[in-house]
């Protein structure tokens, strides 16, 4: 049950699947530490240089995917070893992407690794610190379809310190879906694009039903970067940052601020689901029985509202000058050094996957928007569209989709935020108090040398 609030018997909901945002993990920021120390003296992987007796390279991917995605991911590994009889890719070994980060941290430390590995965006900064991870940065001038092409977040987010350290593997923003039915019933009219948050703070009152057990909106409550990463286009949208200017401190002491007292408008309104179990899936659960106005999602929770037959429509974020702005949370696949034979092959086979054919295969089977505006153009994306209602707007919104700095301390700014929007949606601190805790734990994080 949600904290602080009971939810009375309801229709049973469909199984909701985890949320693909559970990029942050207890101990993660000192796993970073081992990645980037270990790495130094590991001497290569076990395989050795993967070349076999007729010349073919072989490399190791660990791709996190389970269901639909490993389907994907596999058919098109299936699709490159036919085309590139030269190269074999096995999509074998890795675990869970939820996992990843600790399976390749000791694997640095090991000195065996994969020569390719799906890594959260929130993580690469970390991960990029070791020597064995390659620099990408010459292969995005020779891709077929041009650097610039790609959406400015699914470039942004792999670029640390002006140096492309991994390939876009997968894209998404947020956006808000709307219980049409719900709507109707208090008399509302849905959204429109350029609503602000106050507007958002209205509309989850007035939906919000206690005897039916009907919440207006949702936050999760447990501080982890589902928690998080839900706040930063409103500080983005007062003209905060995640880092200061100087590298020095944060850049939302005062807009964070701001934007936690819109939190806990919502909290002291009642009419916040606050989910207190990782993952989120007891608050898509809750919308998905019909039993919630409005949630802020990427289009990775359409398919689950389509299943439970829940009448929808989906709308940009609000923001607080009414000018358009969300966030993306690119995902990535990293490349590392066992060989120039290997990081030639593994080069290959990242620049083929990102390309519209491959992309476009991807983003319908496994849930990604387009890397690409080519990707974008292509029949099958718009075929994606016309036939998913809202999708559209997803895709829209990068245009002006932002990402979190590839920053080394952002596992702990990230962690010191969490606290602080939690203790703000359960009444515990107000949004003031809150937010200095934050900045003293957050400062501190980023006085440290890396």
């Amino acid at each position: 049950m949600a904290l602080g609030r009971s939810l009375p018997a309801g229709p049973p909901s469909p199984p909701a699947r985890p949320s693909r945002r559970r990029v942050l993990r207890q101990g993660s920021g000192a796993a970073l530490g081992l990645a980037a120390g270990g790495a130094l003296t590991a001497c290569g992987a076990g395989a050795g240089d993967g070349v076999g007796a007729d010349g073919r390279v072989t490399i190791e991917l660990w791709h996190g995917q389970t269901d639909v995605g490993r389907a994907a991911i596999e058919g098109l590994v299936k699709a490159f070893n036919s085309s590139h009889p030269t190269i074999r890719v096995n999509p074998g070994g890795g675990v869970l992407s939820d996992s990843m980060l600790q399976k390749v941290t000791a694997a640095l430390a090991s000195g065996s690794y994969p020569d390719i590995a799906y890594i959260f965006g929130s993580d690469l900064a970390g991960i990029a610190r070791s020597p064995r991870v390659v620099d990408l940065t010459g292969m995005t001038r020779t891709l077929p379809t041009p650097w610039s092409d790609y959406w400015a977040p699914a470039r942004d987010a792999v670029t640390i310190n002006g140096r492309v350290r991994a390939a876009p593997a997968l894209l998404d923003s947020l956006a808000v879906v709307c219980n049409k039915k719900l709507f109707r019933a208090a008399g509302l009219p849905l959204p429109q694009a350029g609503w602000t948050w106050a507007e958002f703070q209205d509309t989850a009152a007035k939906l919000t039903d206690a005897g039916r057990g009907v919440f207006g909106t949702g936050w999760p409550g447990v501080g982890d970067e589902d928690t998080v990463w839900r706040l930063w286009p409103m500080i983005w949208d007062l003209g905060g940052d995640v880092v200061a200017p100087n590298g020095k401190g944060i850049g939302f002491a005062d807009t964070g601020v701001r934007a936690l007292e819109t939190v806990q408008g919502l909290a002291e309104a009642k009419s916040v689901y606050i989910d207190p179990k990782p993952g989120t899936e007891q608050m898509y659960q809750v919308f998905n029985s019909g039993r919630m106005g409005m949630v802020v999602t990427g289009p990775w929770g359409l398919p689950d509202i389509i299943t439970a037959k829940i009448d929808y429509v989906v709308v940009p974020l609000p923001s607080y000058s009414r000018k358009p702005i969300t966030i993306s949370g690119p995902d990535t696949w990293t490349v590392f050094d066992n060989g120039d034979a290997r990081v030639k092959a593994a080069r290959t086979f990242v620049s083929w996957l990102m390309q519209p054919a491959q992309d476009v295969r991807w983003d319908v089977q496994a849930g990604s928007l387009p890397l690409s505006r080519s990707t974008e153009k292509l029949p099958a994306w718009r075929a994606q569209e016309a036939d998913t209602v809202g999708m559209p707007v997803f895709t829209k919104s990068l245009e002006t989709a932002r990402v979190r700095p590839a920053h080394p301390a952002y596992a702990q700014i990230s962690e010191s935020l969490g606290q602080a929007i939690v203790s703000v949606l359960l009444g515990r601190s107000t949004p003031a108090k809150a937010l200095r805790r934050c900045a003293d734990e957050a400062n501190a994080a980023l006085l440290i040398p890396r």
